[in-house]
């Protein structure tokens, strides 16, 4: 017979406060022992949450992998970014990060002052400097660029930074005093090459390094083309292997449970788009959630030549250089 509710299973009314009969814990457990048993089933079963992925990306087939590299091809082909990556100047670092950049390290004290803008102007500054410059790629090609003024490049890097990392101690920062600037050149990494960027070298006083402020003005460079909301990378870098120029060497991530059967990629005259084809376990399969890296091995038709090579997930170029062994 079925107990009516409220009761339990002898019929007998359940009052409020009492517990259900499969809430008591086992024979011989005492209340200590009970609540080390809960805390114990919570400890599993955090780590069961921990442990289980949100779902990896589902696999591509080989002939969906061919529509999406056609349709990146398509997109990048002869697009404002494709001309600006090609013949632009596409910076792939910031140009002026706050505190001190393209120099070796400097002591803690000095990037200290430097984030709370503790500056000192103690000298007066060029006046008469030229107001572009020559930037020549590794292709040998010249680009005339305008450059800013010592006091502007001041100006800017002299500010406080938003975010104070480590403010100064009760006495104060120790100040930067600017004894001294002249145009020079710094290498910066762009998306034609590394070139030697003029670049306003400032002396500080006490500090043996200069201050470094890259003297492009902004409005003469193109943001680096950013992934749209919801896309994946698949294939982070690569390099060209000596001796096979046919062959490149892609690094990829994938998800702890993942099998990579290996890289794929699409040919035109102009890019080249390549993928990896991995295939990835159900959302219901416990898997550490975490990102691998590693790196395989694709063989093109032909040489990549000045063709770009572009990421299928991304849709954007992948950079050359690995990362690791």
């Amino acid at each position: 017979m079925t107990p009516p509710p409220g009761a339990d299973h002898h019929g007998e009314p359940r009052r409020v406060g009492d517990r259900h009969p499969l809430s008591h814990p086992p024979a011989g457990t005492t209340p200590v022992a009970e609540r080390g048993l809960l805390r114990r089933v919570i400890a599993c079963l955090s780590l069961v949450l921990l442990l289980c992925s949100c779902g990896w990306v589902a696999p591509v087939s080989s002939g969906g992998f061919e529509e999406r590299a056609r349709e990146v091809a398509a997109r990048w082909q002869g697009s404002a970014d494709d001309q600006a990556w090609r013949r632009g100047f596409v910076a792939l670092e910031t140009l002026n990060p706050h505190g001190w950049a393209h120099v070796d390290q400097v002591p803690a004290w000095v990037n200290t002052s430097s984030h709370n803008g503790a500056w000192r102007l103690a000298t007066e500054l060029p006046a008469g400097s030229p107001r572009d410059a020559d930037v020549r790629w590794p292709d040998g090609e010249v680009t005339r660029v305008p450059l800013v003024t010592a006091a502007r490049a001041y100006q800017e890097f002299s500010k406080p930074a938003d975010l104070i990392e480590e403010e100064c101690p009760a006495k104060g920062c120790r100040p930067l005093r600017v004894t001294g600037a002249e145009l020079g050149r710094v290498p910066l990494r762009t998306s034609r090459g590394t070139i030697q960027a003029p670049a306003w070298l400032f002396t500080v006083e006490g500090v043996e390094q200069r201050k470094v402020h890259v003297a492009v003005d902004p409005s003469a460079v193109t943001a680096r083309p950013e992934r749209a909301q919801g896309d994946a990378e698949e294939v982070m870098a690569y390099d060209l292997v000596t001796g096979r120029p046919h062959d490149l060497r892609l690094q990829y991530g994938h998800g702890a449970c993942s099998t990579v059967r290996g890289a794929r990629a699409y040919e035109t005259g102009q890019v080249v788009v390549v993928g990896v084809d991995e295939e990835s376990l159900d959302s219901d399969t416990v898997c550490p959630a975490i990102l691998k890296t590693d790196t395989t091995t694709v063989t093109l038709a032909g040489p990549l030549g000045d063709r770009l090579l572009l990421d299928s997930g991304t849709g954007l170029p992948v950079l050359r250089g690995l990362n690791g062994p």
